[in-house]
């Protein structure tokens, strides 16, 4: 937490950070170009941000690209502030930084990516990604979760549809990729990814979310969304406890 509270202290990392908000993904040139600093200086301020969890780095080829993590901060406002209000939206304070790099990835970027690290193992943790019942228990929406065909179909309490993710690719305890096809909106069909890596006693699970019509706003739409999911599952795979971070209007 100390790293977090110096990378901010700076103004010139407050600014790369609120550069990174705007358009998440971005390379050191294109930092470069909205900062007053020679590109030693982006590096620098760039690897603080990295130490602190506050950026994470993925590289693509010749480039590297860079995505902001809401975690740490909002890490710090549950240790600091939480304690003394109702929490609320409880989705990001499991996420730590440091996302996993897959050199066997296609060329294209993600546009929203996301790391957690979940005391468990890989067989548990597989099982939970990739069970409907066990998907059902910790969704923040979906009741119940059901293999139709090559897919599984989340479906809400009333009974519509939200959700199918039909798989692309599954290396079982290492890598689960499928289509991303929401049902409550007519938009293209995107694409997930989950990465497994095991580290100490934990595993850590990376989330790559490639295609994306909407632009990725931190603590909103997609992103508030996948910090639910996550928060869910971490929660029922440490306590085996069925666990749903909904929106406080729709647990109402």
């Amino acid at each position: 937490m100390d790293q977090v509270f110096k990378a901010l202290a700076d103004p010139t990392r407050r600014a790369l950070l609120d550069t990174l908000r705007n358009r998440d993904g971005q390379t050191l040139t294109q930092l470069c170009r909205s900062a007053e600093m020679t590109r030693f200086g982006v590096m620098k301020h760039l690897a603080q941000l990295e130490e602190a969890g506050l950026v994470i780095p993925i590289k693509k080829g010749r480039f590297k690209h860079h995505y902001l993590n809401a975690a740490p901060l909002q890490q710090a406002i549950d240790q600091y502030i939480d304690p003394y209000r109702k929490p609320a939206a409880r989705g990001l304070l499991d996420l730590k930084a440091n996302l996993e790099m897959e050199a066997e990835m296609a060329n294209d970027t993600p546009d929203f990516v996301m790391s957690t690290y979940i005391a468990c193992s890989r067989d548990a943790l597989w099982d939970a990604l990739t069970d409907p019942v066990k998907m059902g228990r910790y969704h923040f929406m979906a009741e119940r979760v059901e293999v139709e065909g090559d897919a599984h179909v989340f479906y809400l309490p009333g009974g519509n549809r939200m959700l199918t993710n039909r798989t692309i690719l599954a290396e079982p305890k290492s890598r689960l990729e499928a289509t991303f096809e929401p049902h409550w909106e007519e938009v293209a069909p995107s694409r997930q990814v989950f990465l497994i890596a095991t580290e100490g006693s934990h595993c850590r699970l990376t989330v790559e979310h490639y295609g994306l019509t909407h632009a990725v706003v931190p603590g909103a739409g997609v992103a508030d969304g996948w910090a639910r999911w996550a928060a869910g599952l971490k929660t029922f795979l440490e306590t085996g406890e069925t666990a749903r971070f909904a929106h406080a209007e729709e647990s109402a």
